[in-house]
């Protein structure tokens, strides 16, 4: 087979997310406008001026790993290994099969084991305690891949993208290129962040983008995100891979996009965001028209909207008006590394269901973001193919494209 005719499809998913734990959890809140942005104030940080996110509550780690696992590992690689068991699962995988070396972990991350090196920092320079013997170890960014393919006997590639908001996509899109090629047969792809550390909630602070009550995108009276954590991972294979093992694919990874602004770090351009868009579509063999939901970066800020809407625009032209483009982060949170994993989940979860979720928050219209952002409550209408957008600080862009499969 050529890399053109390896089609490949999501096989299984799992997520946590501050809407709970699970896919069914997130993808019910995304559909129904339940935020899981609630009060959220940290210890060690008592002047703290931004007092919500979306943080999981309730999370026991010991109930999910071994003891080795729990004493080699950061929270951000905890919450992978949860949401891998639950994709592994649902994608009807036995756990306990070694899965080999046709199988490859590619795991996204923009920060890695934050809270070990918040922890290790704050015993080294405040109460001079031992630091925790494997802190090198819990803070590498790839510790999310190594410790799924440990647990799952995964011998094919396993590595890390690092790549800020962008890293859970383009995770996803190496997976499917890693595939397509012919390198692996599968792969458990996604991303995972747990970035809600005193020392980093301040650093988000200092930038002023965070909004004090609520994220509202592509709508008027917008003043920032809102920051999340948790971690998405999906299990993609070459759908004959699937089929002949007995697998139901939910939807086909078509096309997979990504471009450089090669501009300013934080300031994004318009023209590399349609690029990302534009190249996913050509990738997938797909033209805009047949486009029926993009899922969008959608922070709510006020640059980033404006510049997404516009390169939506150059994309999608005068259609963009009646094309459904919401943004799920007021239900999940800004979870960075892990936000287009999780996003992809909910995109696929919309083309299963046939319905666009909302972007809630949503107070009325800026003329400067000309778009229809399925206001406030969701809709059901026909949805045979969607984008996915991820969009970065250094001006990294990433799109996939899905298909509906039939």
């Amino acid at each position: 087979m050529t890399s053109k005719t390896r089609r490949v499809v999501v096989t299984g998913m799992g997520a946590i997310t501050a809407t709970g734990h699970g896919v069914e959890s997130l993808w019910t809140a995304a559909r129904d406008g339940r935020t899981g942005v609630s009060e959220f104030l940290l210890d060690r940080y008592p002047r703290q001026r931004i007092t919500k996110a979306a943080h999981i509550k309730g999370f026991e780690p010991a109930e999910h790993l071994t003891l080795q696992e729990l004493k080699t590992t950061d929270r951000f690689a905890q919450l992978a290994l949860v949401a891998a068991e639950e994709a592994l699962q649902s994608a009807g995988i036995d756990t306990k099969t070694p899965r080999g070396a046709r199988t490859g972990a590619i795991i996204g991350s923009g920060i890695g084991g934050a809270w070990t090196t918040d922890n290790g920092n704050y015993s080294f320079y405040v109460t001079h305690e031992r630091p925790d013997l494997m802190s090198i170890a819990k803070v590498m960014p790839n510790a999310a891949a190594s410790q799924i393919s440990m647990r799952y006997g995964i011998r094919g590639p396993s590595l890390a993208i690092s790549s800020a908001c962008a890293s859970g996509t383009q995770a996803v899109g190496y997976g499917l290129q890693m595939i397509r090629a012919g390198i692996i047969d599968a792969a458990v792809v996604g991303g995972s962040e747990a970035l809600l550390t005193p020392s980093t909630f301040r650093a988000w602070e200092v930038l002023r983008v965070m909004a004090p009550e609520a994220c509202r995108p592509f709508s008027e009276k917008r003043n920032g995100m809102v920051l999340g954590e948790g971690a998405a991972v999906l299990m993609i294979e070459e759908l004959e891979h699937a089929l002949a093992r007995g697998a139901t694919p939910l939807a086909e990874i078509a096309g997979y996009g990504t471009t450089s602004d090669a501009g300013d770090l934080l300031r994004p351009t318009v023209e590399g965001p349609a690029g990302s868009m534009n190249a996913a579509l050509e990738d997938a063999g797909l033209s805009p028209d047949e486009i029926g939901y993009v899922n969008a970066h959608g922070t709510g800020t006020i640059l980033n909207d404006i510049s997404e809407t516009c390169a939506l625009r150059q994309v999608f032209g005068d259609r963009l008006s009646s094309l459904s483009v919401s943004s799920t982060k007021p239900i999940h949170g800004h979870a960075l590394g892990a936000a287009g994993a999780i996003e992809l989940v909910v995109t696929v979860e919309a083309l299963r269901a046939q319905i666009a979720p909302p972007t809630i928050n949503w107070l009325g219209p800026d003329p400067k973001c000309d778009l229809d952002p399925v206001p406030n409550e969701a809709r059901a209408h026909p949805i045979s193919a969607a984008l996915s957008n991820s969009f970065a600080f250094g001006g990294i862009n990433a799109t996939l494209a899905l298909r509906k499969y039939d």
